[in-house]
């Protein structure tokens, strides 16, 4: 039956994630104010190590933290699946274009506090949306959503509860490193935190985190509406065999 939505956007949709993904966050990079509590480790990271080689870039350090993260869920769920390879090839796309943003973009904060809180509501919409087409492809997710549905599929755990706790380990994660390696808590701030941020992480991060579920169901919808997902290449899409993609779809909008 024909319809009028666009038809096989599968793939499109993966590349989408990709792109609005690592544009978002690097846009909330910008704006200062903190990063989501998924992408805080990495920052915390970079932060501590970007002057010991030109090599550790944000998106460098980024899939090595992911890639971290795939051998910890190999250990979680006692297997190792072909798919966590790819999914490691996907984490490395995904630094490379976050350099890219970051490069287009500059790495300077945006001037004005308005300008800053405005942007970061955009970069949160641009890293939504990157989210609601991940989970609407056949393709390889990147490992926090990767993590997400493999512990819940190994243990027959509801996803909404496994996508709380995940969250809550990255931020106890970023929060731990940052104390454990930068020893300057002293240092804190309460009366900058509408403004500014302390290792990445701020009221931005707070906010990141009330409002990304709503704006992820909202783009689902939109999404639902325009794009038929199926593939363009059948024949990848038997290989690569994603059949939990509609059951992710489904979730994600009432879990994120």
């Amino acid at each position: 039956m024909k319809t009028n939505k666009f038809e096989k956007a599968g793939e499109l949709m993966w590349l989408f994630g990709l792109v609005f993904v690592a544009l978002g966050v690097a846009i909330c990079s910008k704006a200062n104010l903190g990063v989501s509590m998924i992408a805080a480790p990495t920052f915390v990271i970079h932060e501590a190590i970007e002057n010991l080689s030109s090599f550790f870039s944000l998106g460098v350090t980024e899939y090595l933290f992911q890639g971290i993260t795939l051998i910890l869920l190999c250990i979680i769920v006692q297997r190792f699946n072909w798919r966590y390879l790819l999914a490691f090839a996907v984490a490395v796309l995904y630094g490379y274009l976050l350099d890219l943003w970051v490069l287009i973009l500059g790495s300077d904060p945006f001037e004005g506090v308005a300008l800053r809180w405005v942007m970061l509501i955009i970069g949160d919409t641009c890293t939504a949306f990157g989210v609601a087409c991940f989970f609407r492809t056949y393709m390889p997710l990147e490992a926090p959503e990767l993590v997400v549905s493999e512990i819940s599929d190994r243990y027959r755990w509801k996803i909404n509860k496994v996508k709380w706790v995940v969250d809550m380990i990255y931020l106890v994660t970023s929060i731990t490193l940052a104390l454990v390696i930068f020893r300057d808590v002293d240092k804190f701030d309460w009366t900058t935190i509408w403004y500014s941020n302390f290792h990445s992480m701020g009221l931005g991060t707070i906010v990141t985190t009330i409002i990304n579920a709503p704006i992820i169901a909202i783009w689902g919808k939109l999404l639902d509406k325009l794009f038929d997902y199926r593939p363009v290449f059948p024949k990848m899409y038997k290989v690569l065999g994603r059949e939990k993609g509609e059951n992710n779809k489904e979730t994600v909008d009432s879990v994120e």
